[in-house]
């Protein structure tokens, strides 16, 4: 019987996992790999502390902090498939091909980015490629880059990259832009944005690094290839929540509400952080600071039974 069973891999898990350590609670983590979605960046540039590191860097970073911890074991390979929460209050978390008891759980197990599914994308994927505007944008410095969608995911990525880039294409799908009519109008505003709508995105293409993106012009049916630097992917994300479905509230999107003071969600014993939680910001050191602020409570719940 764990104290703790923490259900992912990225910056929120390892932060549970290291101060669940300090704590000497008994832990577990499960994982599929290390790093979250950031480990394909290629360049970090607002990890806290840390001017420049890639992804795949961080990603290492991670694990050693989590491995040089007291009281942490860790099962890596496989997801968690599903939680069953027993008659006396505590939990049996499943992964395909085992089973663990534990008294607490923190779910972060992140999200993942809404994909266009195109030839290039996967190729391309941190080599011009991109899902987080915040994190990348600064890499574009005078540079040309499309930014897909129509959302406000896809007009705060404009936003971001105002600063750096020379030129914006967006690229919606719709007739209509779907974000906040406030930043539609700036956007509108901005003589270095041009808004291309009923665009069908079909291919990325480049050598080595991104350098066209195709589209097919729905109003025409004619296929046209612009050239850019960069393609910002923002169609939104889907919360790896689904091994927690019936078992605890979660908006209409999958993402599991939680309480900002604790991370605590409607299910007592359970808590989540991260990006599979409701918090409007998906950023890892907002993560980072969530899952620690879960373990303390945790701690507290566990010590006051």
């Amino acid at each position: 019987m764990y104290d703790l069973i923490i259900i992912g891999g990225g910056p929120a898990a390892v932060s549970a996992g290291v101060y669940a350590g300090r704590k000497r609670l008994h832990t577990l983590v499960i994982t599929n790999s290390f790093g979250g979605q950031s480990v394909v960046s290629n360049d970090i540039q607002n990890w806290i502390g840390t001017p420049s590191i890639s992804g795949f860097e961080l990603a290492q970073s991670l694990e050693k902090h989590l491995r040089a911890q007291p009281d942490i074991q860790i099962e890596e390979g496989e997801g968690v498939e599903k939680i069953e929460k027993k008659e006396d209050g505590t939990f049996v978390v499943s992964t395909k091909s085992k089973t663990f008891e534990t008294k607490t759980v923190l779910i972060a197990s992140g999200s993942g980015r809404k994909r266009l599914n195109v030839p290039g994308e996967n190729e391309f994927e941190g080599r011009g490629v991109f899902y987080c505007s915040i994190c990348d944008a600064p890499l574009f410095g005078e540079k040309t880059v499309a930014v897909v969608g129509g959302g406000n995911s896809a007009l705060e990525a404009v936003i971001d990259l105002m600063k750096y880039a020379s030129k914006i294409y967006l690229l919606h799908h719709g007739t209509e832009l779907k974000g906040d009519p406030i930043t539609q109008e700036k956007i509108k505003s901005l003589s270095k944005v041009e808004i291309i709508y009923q665009a069908e995105t079909k291919e990325i293409k480049g050598d080595g690094m991104v350098s066209e993106i195709v589209f097919t012009d729905l109003k025409t049916n004619e296929e046209r290839t612009i050239a850019v630097d960069g393609v910002f992917i923002e169609i939104g994300a889907v919360p790896n929540s689904m091994f927690a479905s019936g078992l605890l509230e979660m908006n209409k999107y999958g993402a599991i509400v939680v309480d900002a003071r604790t991370q605590a969600t409607t299910c007592k014993g359970i808590w989540a952080a991260g990006d599979v939680t409701d918090i409007p910001y998906k950023q890892n050191n907002i993560s980072v600071g969530d899952a620690a602020k879960a373990i303390l409570n945790i701690y507290e719940f566990l010590h006051s039974r």
